[in-house]
Order: C-alpha cells, then structure tokens, then sequence
C-alpha cells in the first residue's frame, strides 16, 4: 500500500515540479523512477533491494508475474486514443506543406536512417533496429510546449515545431504499433506466409474495431443513449473493451484498435468531443504519473550499462545531429523558411511520452519471448528521450539567439475580445504592420473575425492552457476588450506577466471611467470610456479617422475635445514609425508635437 501510495505521489509531484520549472514532466518522472528503482538499489539500499520494486522474483512486487504488462498496455492504450483524438483531418490539410512534409517525409527519413545506424552500431537484428527507429520517430507536444514557451519565436517557426509534434505522436505510435505486430508475428521462422496473413488479421481486426466502435459511441452520445454524469466513464470502459476484445480476436491489435478509435472519434461530428478531451488529458496526467516511474523504477542497473559505451554516445550524436537535421531539411527543401529556421527546427526534436511508454511495453514482451536484442530496446530509446529532453531543454533558448531567431522585442498584441470594435481595431493594427491575435469565447464573433482575415482562436480566458500556446510567444502586448469588467480585470493579472511585456491594459468599467485615480488610468485602453462608450462609438461611424497634430497646445486641446464627445474615442497616437495607446504614449512622455491621433467614431472638426 506505502509503494502504491508512494508512485501517485512522487508522480504527482513531478508532475507539479515540470509545471513549476515549466520542463516537460516526462523528465523528473524517470528521474524519479531511476532514483528509487535501479539507483537505489545498487548504490542506497542496504540490502540491494529498489525502494519501489514493480516486480520482483518474477511472481512478488506490486505487480508480480505479468500484471505490470497488463496495467502498462491498458494506461498505453488510454493515452494512445487520446492522441488519437486530436489528429483532425482538416488540420493535416491546413497545416501546409513544410509540416506535411515533417510528418511524413521527415518520419520516413528518421525511420529508415536511425534503424539502419542501430543495426551496424550495436549488431542488433533488423527487426529490433527499425523498431527502435520507429519508437524515436514521435517527438509531441507535451515535450516540445515546455521547452519552447519562454523562447519568443516568429509564429510561422512555432507553428511548424507545434503541429509537427501534435500530428507525429499519433502517426509515430501508429509506425511503432505496425512494425511491433510485424516483429510478433514474423517469430522464429522469419516473415512467412502465414506469418503475413497473421499480420493482416492484426490490420483487419485493429481498424475494423476501432472504426466500428469510435462509430458506434459517437452514435450513442450524439442520441444521449448516454447519460451526461456516465459519458466519461463509459467512454474509458469502451476503450477498454475495444483494447481487449481486438486483441482476443488478433493478438496484439489492441493498441492499432485504440489508435484508429481515436482518430475516427477524434475526426466525427461528436458534440462533446472537447468534454472528452478534457477527462482523458486528466486521466492521462495520472496514468502517465505512474507509468514512467514504474517504467523507470522497473529498469535494472544491469540495463542502464548496457549504455555505459561509446556506442551509446555514437548513436546519440547521430540521431540528434545528423539524422535529424537530414530530415528538417529534406522537408523544408523549396519552403519559405530561413536556414537559421532550419537550423533550430533541426535542433529541437525531444522525444516524448509516447516513445518511452511504448518502448516499455515493446520491450518487456519481446524479452519475455526470448527475441535477442530486445534487452536495448528500452533502455536505448529511455537514452534517446532523457538526452534530447536535456539538451533541448537547457539549450533551446541559447541555440535560438546563437542561430538569430530569438525575438528582441515582442511587438504581438493579444486582443481578448472579439466583438465588432475589437474586430475593427485589430484590422487598423494589423494594417500597420502589427501580429494581432483575437482571443474569445464566442464562437461567431471567433468565426468573423477569421473571415475578414484575422488570426482568432476560440478560448476561455479562464483556461490556464492558454500560456501553454507557444503561437503567442512573440506577443508582448495585452489588450481586454469584453464587455465584462470581471474577464478584463482577470486577463490583466492572470497574464500581464505572459503576454504584457511591453504594456497590459483594459476597457475601463463604468464606474472606473468616472471615479479612477490618474495611476490606474494608466492601465486603461483609452482615458475616459467604456465599454458601452467604444460600442456607441462605433455604431456612430464604423472607421478610425485619424487627425495630424503639430504642438503642444493643440495635443492638449483635442484630448480635451474627446473628453466632452461621448460618440468619437481616441484610440492610438502615431509618432514616426511607432504607434502608442494614449496611456502608453503619455507614460512615455514623448513629444507632443508632429504626431497623428487616431479616434473612433463620430468625424470631428478641429478649428485652430
């Protein structure tokens, strides 16, 4: 009960550390497996024995005889369909060509290239070599997020490392699973017939399963055939029962079934596909808490030195410096990106979750059939996610201003607010020159705003994932305009410290706008109005004049001006190349002379 007790535990807590440190959690949770498994028992117990001993003598430990296969295939399986769900057909076609390239090109250039290398460095079999180069193919993004969200990158650069690790770990569990099932079936006798036709049963069942169930549950729930307070529940149990009854009718098409189960899911027209996403990341969190320290904690010292050679380091450097590299620019070959671009997108390529926990489960079953090299298989690709976490983690921002993409200045403004002044203010600035983002939770004004050619994203303000979006690393300034002071002032403290580099500020509540201090109008979005203001003002006249101003005197007067004009607002001053907030520019204490004022609303006359 204590070692139980213990793994959730010290999972937990790594999982708080990687959020506190912002490193990927997959690091401190086999550190912490190495540390009370194989460390502890050759250099801090006693008696040898690991302080947490998943299996021992084969038949004692917490999960004696082939119970840990058993819990490691199921947790596998849970958080294989939940990769599954968030490969979207629509994104593979928007993504463009340099990721599709990645995903596919890259992938195929890593798997034959690494596999080729395994084989001549460490004399392994052909069918162990290229399954550990399928294993090594996934990156994710549960790896990358970390690394990558205090690097201030151009967008198109985000972009690329996001969605390549999103759509691999899906598509490299799915290589890993096929050449697996491949190895299985081939057994002693090599790749025969009937060891073909094994291979295609594992096709036919693992795809019809999935196909059929992920159908047959979206139907379920898009009828309310099930209740809300079940529909998480039964969901598990459906992919459970999909795991286990593939696998009853092909052995080992279980992980291929849970695979295409979410995939299917993940692509349908099922209402509440975000609600599932949200129960299985949760569930995933605690699977994966205790898989990898029972992974790790399950390794043997004798395992970790088979590592202990040159060919460790040589295959490493390898795979990290030229394998990869290889693959970023024969993908990119054509493309609009820079060869500093290249150059970093080479050099971040950590491997994740998927792999680990997957090279696990391979190994351990491959072992216990007696296959001859499957003791490399878990430790060599353990090697491969610990070293290139390690390096991209304390590396990635150093590399990134050696190579010249690090961004000096983050100039992005992000807009929470999407209504029609938000959508005409963001148009103004993007007309300038600016990145503007559009956050909001209403759907249409999300869908409007991408119509008239702005990036949007349809997100809660109150989700703390929206910091884990490394799209917006480039933004420095923070802009509320909701027509609820409560979601204002919460964007403005939840993360000023994020995206308010250069300056966070608000729409000013009806009280505000008559009763704050000079100080706190230094946070306001524009001197003197609200929200009810900024909407009156547009009806009145749905453009941004703008009006020269050439002294001191005449600042002063038409700031005065709007101060008594409730239907015009004044937004911006242009001063040379720059365009600053009225706050911002005050603040700054800038010359008032020669300068452009921007206001919305009702056209005003100035008369000297």
């Amino acid at each position: 009960m204590l070692e139980l007790a213990g793994i959730i535990i010290l999972g937990i807590l790594a999982q708080w550390v990687a959020w506190k440190f912002k490193i990927p959690a997959i690091l401190p949770l086999i550190l912490i497996g190495l540390l009370v498994g194989p460390i502890a028992a050759a250099y801090l117990s006693g008696d040898g024995s690991k302080w947490i001993e998943p299996i021992w003598n084969g038949e004692k430990g917490l999960f004696p005889g082939e119970n840990l296969y058993y819990f490691v295939s199921l947790a596998i399986s849970v958080i294989l369909f939940e990769g599954g769900l968030t490969l979207k057909r629509d994104e593979i076609k928007n993504v463009g060509p340099v990721i599709t390239k990645l995903i596919t090109l890259g992938s195929a250039i890593t798997f034959f290239c690494a596999g080729i290398v395994a084989h001549y460095i460490f004399e392994l079999g052909w069918e162990m070599s290229f399954l550990f180069s399928g294993l090594i193919i996934v990156t994710g993004p549960t790896v990358i997020t970390p690394i990558l969200r205090n690097i201030p990158l151009k967008k198109d650069l985000s972009t690329v490392l996001k969605w390549e690790g999103i759509l691999i770990d899906p598509i490299g569990a799915l290589v890993a699973v096929l050449v697996f099932e491949f190895i299985s079936v081939g057994g002693d006798g090599g790749f025969t017939k009937t060891a073909l036709i094994e291979f295609g049963k594992i096709l036919l069942f693992g795809t019809t399963f999935g196909f059929t169930f992920a159908h047959a549950l979206a139907y379920a729930i898009n009828k309310k055939l099930i209740p809300h307070y079940l529909l998480n529940v039964v969901s598990l149990s459906a992919v459970l029962l999909v795991f286990v009854a593939s696998d009853v009718f092909a052995h080992e098409s279980g992980l291929l079934a849970v695979v295409v189960m979410g995939m299917v899911l993940g692509n349908s027209k099922l209402k509440n596909l975000k609600e599932l996403l949200y129960f299985k990341e949760s569930l995933s969190v605690l699977l994966i808490s205790m898989l990898f320290i029972l992974l790790a904690a399950n390794i043997n010292i004798e395992d970790l030195m088979l590592l202990y050679t040159w060919k460790t380091a040589a295959l490493f450097a390898i795979v990290v410096f030229i394998i990869r590299p290889l693959a970023v620019f024969a993908s990119t070959t054509n493309s609009n990106l820079k060869l500093n671009e290249k150059l970093f997108i080479s050099w971040v390529g950590p491997r994740g979750i998927v792999a680990a926990g997957i090279a696990s489960l391979f190994g351990s079953k491959l072992l216990k059939e007696g296959v001859e090299g499957a003791e490399y298989i878990t430790p060599l690709v353990f090697m491969i996610v610990l070293g290139t976490v390690v390096l991209n983690a304390t590396t990635a921002r150093l590399f990134a201003k050696m190579v010249g993409v690090f961004l000096k200045t983050s100039n992005g403004i992000l807009i929470v607010g999407a209504s029609k002044p938000s959508r005409l203010i963001a148009r103004f600035l993007k007309d300038k020159g600016k990145r503007v983002v559009l956050i909001d939770t209403n759907k249409r004004f999300i869908e409007q705003a991408i119509e008239d050619g702005l990036e949007a994203f349809n997100q809660n303000i109150y989700d703390e994932n929206l910091t884990d979006n490394i799209e917006l690393n480039d933004v420095g300034y923070l802009i509320a305009l909701t027509a609820n002071d409560s979601i204002n002032s919460h964007t403005l403290n939840s993360f000023s410290k994020d995206f308010g580099e250069h300056g966070s500020y608000k729409i000013a509540s009806s009280m505000e706008a008559q009763i704050a201090t000079k100080k706190e109008r230094e946070r306001f979005f524009t001197p003197n109005d609200d929200f009810i203001n900024l909407s009156e003002a547009y009806r009145e006249n749905p453009y941004i004049n703008e009006v020269k101003i050439t002294s001191v005197n005449e600042y002063k007067k038409i700031l005065g001006l709007f101060a008594v004009e409730e239907k015009s607002i004044p937004l911006f001053i242009g001063k040379g190349e720059g365009l600053y907030l009225i706050a911002e520019f005050e603040k700054m204490k800038k010359d008032k002379e020669e300068c452009i004022l921007y206001y919305l609303g009702k056209r005003l006359v100035f008369q000297e």
